[in-house]
C-alpha cells in the first residue's frame, strides 16, 4: 500500500490543499507581468529590511563640495581625480548620496504604508463584520458614521487632524488609519450581509454556536481572501498619501528620509538637477505599480474563471515519464 493510502482524509485533503495552492503560485509567476511587479516589491523589501548593509553611503552625510553631482559621479581629490565608489544616482542639494537616501526612505514610506494599512484594516473590518452580522442599530450607526467621514475630503482632513497633533512618524500612521478605515468597512459588512443568511451560518446557530465563534471561525476566513486584496491596493494608496502629505511638510520631518520629503527638498532644482526629483519620483511609481498589479493577480486567484484564464497563458508543462 502507497504512502498516501495510509494518510487519514484530513491529511490527505490538506495535502491535496497545498499541492493545488503550489501549482496555483508556479502557475501565476510564469505571467511576465507578475513576475516583475513581485520582483521589484521584493527588491524594496529587501533594501527597506537591510538598508544598512545595502546603502553604499550615510544617508545624513552632508558635504556641500559634492552638491548637485550628476549620476555616476565620483569625488575628487586634490589633484581633481575622481575617487571612491560613485554616486550611482547623483546627490542632492546638501551633498547626500541619493540612492542611499532612497533605500533608507523605502523602509519609512514601507513602515508607514504597511501599518497605516494593518491599523485601519482591522478597525474597518471589525466595524463592517459587527454592522453586517448584528445589523439593526448597530448597522445604522457605523454606516452613518462611514458617510460622514466619505463626505469629507480625505486630503483636508489629514491636513486638520496633523495639524492639531503636529507632524511625525507615529502622528501620520494614526492620521493615515483615520482616515481609510471607511473602505474596509464597506467591504467587510457588504461580504458579511451575504453571509449572514447562508445555511451554514444557520447550521451553526441551531448547533448551539456563540455569536463570537461564528464570527470568528466561519465569517472571518470567509471575508478575509477581498479584504486582502483591497490592504494590498490601500498600502499603495498610503504609500502615496505619505509622500503628499511629506511633500506639503506635514508628513516625515528631516532628518528622517522618505520618498516624498526627497522630492519636496527637490523640487527647486528640478531645472538644473533633474535627478533629485526623477529617482525617488520613479521608485514610488514602481512600488505603487507593482502593489497594483499585484493586488490584480490576487484577485485572479481568488477568481476561479480568471485563475484558470492566466493559467493558461503559461507554456504548458512537458509531458512527464512513468
Amino acid at each position: 500500500m502507497s504512502d498516501e493510502m495510509t494518510l487519514f482524509p484530513e491529511e490527505q485533503t490538506a495535502r491535496s490543499q497545498s499541492a493545488s495552492r503550489w501549482l496555483i503560485v508556479r502557475g501565476l509567476m510564469r505571467d511576465p507581468v507578475t513576475f516583475v511587479a513581485v520582483t521589484i516589491l521584493a527588491l524594496v523589501l529587501f533594501s527597506a529590511i537591510g538598508a544598512e548593509l545595502i546603502a553604499p553611503f550615510d544617508p545624513l552625510e552632508q558635504d556641500l563640495k559634492l552638491r548637485n553631482m550628476p549620476p555616476m559621479a565620483r569625488a575628487l581629490d586634490e589633484n581633481d581625480s575622481p575617487v571612491g565608489f560613485p554616486f550611482i544616482l547623483g546627490t542632492d542639494p546638501l551633498g547626500r548620496d541619493i540612492l542611499s537616501r532612497i533605500i533608507f526612505g523605502a523602509r519609512v514610506s514601507l513602515t508607514v504604508g504597511l501599518s497605516s494599512a494593518l491599523v485601519s484594516g482591522l478597525i474597518g473590518t471589525l466595524l463592517g463584520i459587527i454592522a453586517g452580522y448584528y445589523r439593526g442599530a448597530a448597522d445604522d450607526i457605523i454606516m452613518r458614521l462611514v458617510d460622514i467621514q466619505m463626505s469629507i475630503p480625505v486630503l483636508l482632513l489629514a491636513l486638520l487632524v496633523l495639524f492639531a497633533l503636529g507632524s511625525g512618524f507615529l502622528n501620520l500612521v494614526v492620521v493615515l488609519a483615520i482616515v481609510r478605515w471607511m473602505a474596509y468597512t464597506r467591504l467587510a459588512r457588504g461580504q458579511t450581509l451575504a453571509l449572514r443568511n447562508s445555511p451554514f451560518i444557520d447550521a451553526a446557530i441551531a448547533i448551539g454556536n456563540t455569536h463570537t465563534r461564528i464570527l470568528f471561525r466561519h465569517i472571518v476566513p470567509n471575508v478575509a481572501s477581498p479584504l486582502i486584496i483591497l490592504g494590498t491596493l490601500e498600502v499603495a494608496t498610503l504609500i502615496l498619501s505619505e509622500a503628499g502629505l511629506s511633500f506639503l511638510g506635514f508628513g516625515i520631518q528631516l532628518p528622517q528620509s522618505s520618498w516624498g520629503l526627497m522630492i519636496a527638498g527637490g523640487r527647486q532644482y528640478i531645472t538644473s538637477a533633474w535627478w533629485i526629483v526623477a529617482f525617488p519620483g520613479l521608485t514610488i511609481f514602481l512600488t505603487t505599480l507593482s502593489l497594483n498589479l499585484l493586488a490584480a493577480t490576487l484577485r485572479a486567484i481568488s477568481d476561479p474563471i480568471q485563475r484558470e484564464r492566466l493559467l493558461r497563458k503559461g507554456p504548458a508543462p512537458g509531458n512527464s515519464s512513468n
